[in-house]
């Protein structure tokens, strides 16, 4: 197989629960620094960057959340390969979508399918087998990765492993796939062998995709067959919007895996976790001498085997055993380790309260620096703004609100309309609504600016960019 017609599909939907309140619905687990220096989403397009060229990486997201990706992607590759979904359909549509895509564009192609929100630490040996995977996807098959189960995991679905394919290159056949079983059965699993976690990466030529989704999921893919003369044209977002009004919501496990015949595993002994919940945190990150993990500004006290993860706030623990801590700054999470599935149920309880704070976090990142909400009612919004040093803005309008800004510290270089000047530390500027403005920090400090929004609606959606240096939507 050429390495000139491997393409990595990443797939970063998700809603942001599991891990709440770090993360949000409009800003899932993904785009969270939780291991090291970069997001799960950063780390992954590094990861894969090394076995597939960066102009065939793409990312399969939403609409709401490709102003996040086309950044933090950008920052590592540079240029980020969006494709867009109209709506969240499970992972079934999403992977036949970029079959037919890709395999316009590439008859040949091999996709390489990956969860954005994963976290290996070896990357050499992740790319060893995704060189063997695709090696046998060329030949015809749909290679999936079981991971070497390391405990009698609950939490994971299992893969039985049938009899090698006879190459010595640890491909084997796949006896069957199993549902995520209780303490007893995982137990038995591991005692017995050759059961491996299903850990959601493929590796296929997308031909063989299109042929099983023919046979298995026709409605699914009648409907993208349809829409196939558009993909790859400007065409394409409304032929998409069409076909997923017809597509089966299904993942691809039930869809394809479980029923091709096509189907086999590459053996993956590299250490590996999808992060699902906050225990999963102790599998990625040192603990201390009370086996805690602790991330953030914390004291505590005789607190044993829990997870502490804060912010720049002091949180204090005194005699917590096996509990799961999490402080933000709109938010705050208290559960025992062995509940920490409902969070999941408490994001959906807020959700159905109109509680705001299942949405997005009170302090939002954004390329140029971060934002925090002070304050806000029906007409008025209070915003803390932090520029990096350097940094700007997009040039941009709002419909309906104005916007009065107030330096704290640093000085902002300020765009209204046709004038250029530069607002200092207590001096303040106003840009009426409907007139174009940008900010910019000309200095080598961070800038600070209260931001005062005031208008009928206050909505993060009501801008227009006319010039944006972090490639996001511009409407000029």
């Amino acid at each position: 197989m050429s390495k000139d017609n491997l393409y990595a599909v990443i797939m970063a939907g998700g809603k942001g629960t599991r891990f709440w309140p770090l993360s949000r619905e409009m800003f899932p687990k993904q785009y969270l620094k939780l291991v090291g220096d970069n997001t799960l989403i950063q780390e992954t397009m590094l990861r894969v960057k090394e076995a597939v060229a960066p102009e065939r990486i793409y990312v399969i997201t939403t609409e709401a959340q490709k102003s996040i990706v086309d950044w933090q992607v950008g920052e590592v590759l540079g240029t980020a390969n969006s494709v867009l979904e109209p709506r969240g359909r499970n992972t079934a549509p999403a992977i036949a979508y970029m079959a037919f895509k890709l395999h316009k564009l590439d008859p040949d192609a091999v996709l390489l399918v990956l969860p954005s929100d994963h976290h290996i630490s070896d990357r050499a040996s992740f790319n060893a087998c995704v060189k063997k995977a695709a090696q046998a996807a060329a030949d015809g098959g749909i290679v999936t990765f079981g991971i070497v189960p390391t405990r009698p995991e609950t939490g994971y679905g299992y893969i039985k492993s049938g009899p090698s394919k006879g190459k010595g290159d640890g491909i084997h056949e796949v006896e069957r796939f199993v549902e995520k079983p209780d303490r007893t059965t995982a137990e038995g699993y591991l005692k017995e062998g050759g059961y491996y976690w299903n850990s959601g990466m493929f590796v296929f030529k997308a031909a063989t995709m299109l042929e099983e989704l023919k046979a298995y999921m026709p409605t699914t893919y009648n409907a993208f067959a349809a829409a196939s003369e558009a993909l790859n044209t400007p065409e394409e977002a409304e032929a998409v919007r069409e076909a997923y009004q017809l597509v089966e919501e299904e993942s691809i496990d039930y869809g394809i895996m479980e029923k091709s015949r096509k189907v086999s595993m590459v053996t993956a002994d590299f250490p590996w976790s999808d992060i699902g919940s906050w225990n999963a945190l102790e599998e990625v990150m040192d603990l201390d001498a009370d086996g805690n993990v602790v991330e953030g500004n914390v004291v505590g006290i005789d607190c044993h085997d829990s997870i502490f993860f804060t912010g720049e706030k002091l949180v204090a623990g005194i005699g917590l055993n096996n509990m799961v801590v999490v402080d933000t700054a709109d938010a705050t999470l208290i559960v025992p380790k062995d509940s920490v599935q409902k969070v999941k149920a408490m994001v959906e309880l807020l959700k159905a309260s109109g509680k705001e704070e299942y949405l997005s976090p009170m302090i939002e990142d954004r390329p140029w620096g971060q934002f925090s909400v002070l304050g806000h009612g029906p007409s008025y919004k209070i915003k803390r703004i932090v520029v990096k040093p350097g940094a700007r803005l997009s040039l941009q309008m709002h419909h309906h609100r104005s916007e009065h800004w107030i330096v704290v510290s640093g000085s902002a270089q300020v765009t209204r309309g046709a004038e250029e000047f530069i607002v200092g530390t207590n001096e303040s500027t106003f840009i009426p609504a409907t007139e174009k403005h940008r900010l910019m920090n000309p200095g080598n400090i961070p800038l600070v600016i209260i931001e005062i929004q005031s208008g009928e609606y206050l909505g993060e959606d009501d801008i227009i960019r006319f010039d944006d240096v972090y490639g996001r939507d511009t409407e000029a």
